[in-house]
């Protein structure tokens, strides 16, 4: 059994920023990942998502995103930077591993691999992310639908959907972005969302997203699930997005209530007939759900239906810190949640200061 003071599990953006941290204070610390190469969620993005596209990406502690071609595939530019970030700066993660529970022995916690392997813990870093655990909402007969079904982490790609029937289903940027892809090809589409989208025509600045993150950690800190930020903070309304509005691509309409062999239905008043769509596809761009399954026999889960958080970590357990996770899912609340998991880690553990901090071989210069 390998025994650490600190494990992280994940290797993402948060993970890779909490690990970062490890290393420049001398902690003691392992760090899992059950992806077969560094990038985490990035290395699975659909192909057509470019630099230019990409909603939003914050460089890694101490470090700068490579200057790209706009044009660049993300799942090809982001998980190269990430492997350099970890040559560089000489973190050592163990992949791919994947943990399917962790639990408490009575002093320590411990982690236990789909493999059969044991990890010893006084502290736990989570950083599992999203990626994992796409959210299907149900609908009556969803299972009955004839046509193919695809959530946006299975994006194929606009050239699947030329010639069909499409109802993209959800008010989030993927939502909007794999509208503006497929439209040109499609015979014809709908776009439902269960609110009208909120659309932002104004610059999107640091105390705006303060805001949207403070919003977010009032929930969590209440022990409530948490709403993405991007749910906070409204849609932008780029020169791309507004001209698909005038175009009618973004024509949204209100979600249906039923999906039988063919198609969707709206219920109509009582007595009349429902309104129907007819369908090939069925996109569901209706977002994820933070991949914490692992974590259940730790018993986090309040009555509220989700995780009551101080900070980064459990109020539950005080043990168990959540990068990544509510306030901290976008890219740059990841990186501040992995220094702050650090340092209260290694208060609670009572470390003394560490060495300082590791210099890499493009490292910013403050």
């Amino acid at each position: 059994m390998d025994q650490a003071d600190v494990l992280v599990i994940g290797a993402g953006q948060a993970g890779l920023s909490a690990a970062y941290h490890l290393r420049r204070t001398g902690t003691d610390s392992i760090v899992l990942d059950a992806e077969q190469g560094p990038g985490g969620a990035w290395r699975h993005r659909w192909r057509t998502l470019t630099m230019a596209t990409v909603n939003g990406i914050t460089e890694l502690p101490d470090s700068q995103v490579p200057e790209l071609a706009a044009q660049t595939p993300a799942r090809l530019a982001l998980p190269a930077y990430f492997a350099d970030y970890e040559d560089e700066f000489g973190l050592q993660v163990h992949r791919p591993v994947t943990i399917h529970s962790v639990v408490d022995d009575g002093h320590w916690l411990r982690a236990i691999a789909a493999d059969g392997a044991e990890y010893r813990m006084r502290a736990l870093i989570n950083a599992t992310g999203t990626w994992g655990r796409p959210f299907w909402p149900h609908y009556p007969g969803r299972e009955r639908f004839r046509g193919r079904q695809w959530h946006t982490r299975d994006y194929p790609g606009p050239e699947a959907f030329a010639g069909k029937r499409v109802v993209v289903i959800g008010g989030g940027i993927s939502a909007v972005q794999l509208l503006q892809e497929i439209a040109p090809v499609v015979a014809d589409h709908l776009w439902v969302t269960r609110r009208e989208p909120v659309w932002v025509d104004r610059e999107f600045t640091s105390e705006l997203g303060r805001a949207a993150v403070a919003m977010v950690e009032e929930r969590v800190r209440r022990g409530l699930p948490p709403r993405s930020v991007v749910s906070v903070t409204g849609l932008p309304l780029t020169p791309a997005i507004r001209a698909a509005r005038e175009s009618g691509v973004l024509h949204r309409l209100p979600m249906f209530s039923s999906i039988d062999e063919t198609g969707v239905l709206w219920a109509a008043d009582p007595g009349s007939a429902d309104t129907r769509y007819d369908a090939d596809i069925l996109l569901w761009c209706t977002g994820f759900r933070a991949a914490l399954e692992h974590l259940s026999p730790l018993h986090l889960r309040g009555h509220g239906g989700g995780i009551a958080m101080d900070g980064t970590r459990t109020v539950v357990d005080p043990r168990v810190h959540l990068v990544g996770y509510g306030p901290s899912a976008s890219t740059i609340g990841a990186n501040r949640a992995g220094r702050v998991a650090v340092r209260e880690i290694r208060g609670m553990l009572g470390l003394a200061d560490g060495p300082g901090r590791p210099r890499g071989r493009h490292s910013v210069v403050e």
